[in-house]
């Protein structure tokens, strides 16, 4: 399946007879081309890329109505694709409550009382982003909340929305009390008495969450503008929307039909295994290479996350003996639910962290394409944090796409050792490895677990160091990426994922132009952080500039 990595599958390199509509030149374009990895110049018409070669050759194609970018040495390169984020995710955290990077439980307690106090009485406060690892390790208490909240109801979802944080009053709206067991793949972390201590884990928190209003469609439509608007100012052209509702994707097919959705969607069904045995029915649309959306396939969950200690592993956690995390699909209806959703035609993608989940995934899709054999499903392992290393040679064997986030790596590695110990963190977050075996990086965020802008990931994967510099020698530096390996995981190899790599992810002659535009050269170092977008060119139309007149 991964054959076509190493060619071009555009049209050959021609001098066109039509003038261009925009030109880029005297830069250091990335073409993803490996005939011709980069030129000085990228000629665009209409929607397609016309032209790609060095400044004379384009200022040829230059009409009267062209106009001409002159780059002065900045990078340019096929336009930036999160693999892996929420997108209406993102528009939805805008909205509630931030706790990313507070300081204590307390500081994060001391916030949500300030939002409280400018809400109606009675409404739910919403928020996400809190993180217990920088606190000392302790879970937070809904005590604390109570003190600054009373009895208005507040569900607060950890920083990768694996764990909620509630109050007495969200309790008793839910009736969660003592006697309440735990549900099938999810905790209900409990005190010495046996009291719950007001953190749910993984499918526990839907004892609460569904009490939660539900958004309305015009809630939904703004979040998605917001976060839209958000995306294209780091330079994205695209996203995969990883688990929405159908709620969700028919705002996303309103605003495409009104011509109003400013840069591309891959959209997965927030799915399960009851989902996977009805999707016969349903009918996945397509990306036909130019679409600004498709709803291509499902999101299943074999576990949890591993900072909530949900991710499922072969073995204890070391620093919590006899926990092994949790089975959100057990294997076996994981495997039945691929099998099925594949049949269907839905390209399915799997949430597996830990490495006991990896693995029954890579089982569950050696099934399906056992039972498909020669289709090309493309089946995706949605973050795969941690790999024995014959899992990781199987999933390259198998053609499975490894979907993993380099922020993750960085934000996670102050605690990550202590969780898996000395041994299985070799195969944490081992990107070096993956692509050593042949496998296929499909890079993301995970937005809002993670900051929105591609930069940070490509950052983290060239150098496996915190936005502060540290370690300075990188963590695990073994496992880095190369710069250019990086822009490939943000550009082509999300085109291979969505079956598009004929139309997207390159810049040759006939590709669709998708381009982002940066304000220096891109060179691997911590000037990537320094580094904004100037241009961002979704189907050839100028989306986003800042210090452009609005129409």
């Amino acid at each position: 399946m991964l054959a076509f990595l190493g060619a071009c599958g555009g049209p050959p390199s021609r001098q066109p007879s039509e003038t261009a509509t925009l030109v880029f030149t005297g830069g250091d374009i990335v073409t993803n081309d490996p005939a011709m990895p980069r030129v000085q110049a990228l000629a665009l018409r209409g929607n397609r890329v016309l032209a790609v070669g060095d400044d004379a050759a384009m200022r040829a194609l230059v009409g009267p109505e062209t106009r001409v970018v002159e780059l002065a040495g900045k990078s340019v390169t096929p336009g930036l694709v999160d693999g892996h984020c929420h997108l209406y995710g993102l528009g939805a955290a805008m909205e509630s409550v931030s706790l990313k990077a507070m300081a204590s439980e307390q500081a994060a307690a001391a916030t949500v009382a300030a939002a409280a106090a400018g809400r109606p009485v009675g409404e739910w406060i919403v928020g996400r982003g809190w993180d217990q690892n920088p606190w000392g390790g302790a879970f937070p208490t809904r005590g604390t909340l109570d003190a600054v909240l009373g009895d208005r109801p507040a569900a607060l979802s950890r920083v990768d929305g694996h764990a909620l944080w509630v109050n007495t009053a969200a309790l008793k709206l839910a009736g969660v009390t003592r006697a309440t067991p735990d549900p099938a793949g999810g905790k209900i972390l409990r005190d010495a008495a046996g009291e719950p201590t007001g953190v749910l884990v993984d499918l526990a928190m839907d004892l609460v969450g569904k009490h939660v209003p539900a958004a309305s469609r015009e809630a939904r439509e703004r979040r998605i503008r917001a976060a839209a608007q958000a995306a294209i100012a780091v330079g994205l052209t695209g996203v995969h929307e990883m688990g929405i509702e159908d709620e969700t994707v028919a705002v996303y097919r309103a605003l495409v039909s009104a011509g109003e959705l400013p840069l591309r969607v891959n959209a997965y069904l927030e799915g399960s295994a009851a989902m996977a045995a009805g999707l016969g029915a349903r009918e996945v649309e397509p990306d036909d290479g130019d679409a600004y959306f498709a709803l291509v396939g499902m999101k299943l969950f074999a576990d949890g996350a591993l900072g909530s200690r949900g991710a499922a592993l072969a073995a204890d956690y070391t620093d919590d003996a006899g926990n092994r995390g949790l089975w959100i699909t057990e294997p076996a209806v994981l495997r039945e639910a691929v099998i099925a959703a594949s049949a269907a035609g839905w390209q399915v993608a799997t949430h597996a962290i830990g490495d006991a989940a990896v693995h029954a995934t890579l089982d569950a899709y050696e099934a399906a394409e056992r039972k498909q054999p020669g289709v090309d499903l493309r089946l995706r392992v949605e973050h795969a944090q941690v790999m024995t290393p014959d899992d990781i040679e199987r999933l390259a064997r198998l053609g499975v796409i490894a979907s993993m986030q380099p922020t993750h790596a960085t934000s996670d590695m102050p605690w990550a050792e202590a969780r898996l110990g000395p041994e299985r963190i070799k195969g944490a977050y081992a990107w070096r490895s993956v692509l050593a075996a042949g496998g296929l990086i499909v890079a993301g965020s995970d937005f809002p677990v993670e900051e929105t802008s591609p930069l940070f990931g490509l950052y983290a994967a060239v150098m496996r160091r915190d936005p502060h510099g540290s370690p300075a020698e990188g963590w695990y530096p073994a496992q880095r990426m190369t710069l250019d390996e990086a822009i490939f995981a943000f550009t082509a190899a999300p085109a291979v994922a969505g079956f598009v790599e004929e139309h997207r992810g390159r810049l040759v002659p006939g590709f669709i132009a998708d381009v982002t535009v940066y304000d220096r050269p891109l060179v691997a170092g911590r000037e990537l952080l320094d580094t904004r977008v100037l241009m961002t060119v979704v189907g050839g139309e100028v989306v986003y500039e800042p210090g452009a007149p609005k129409d």
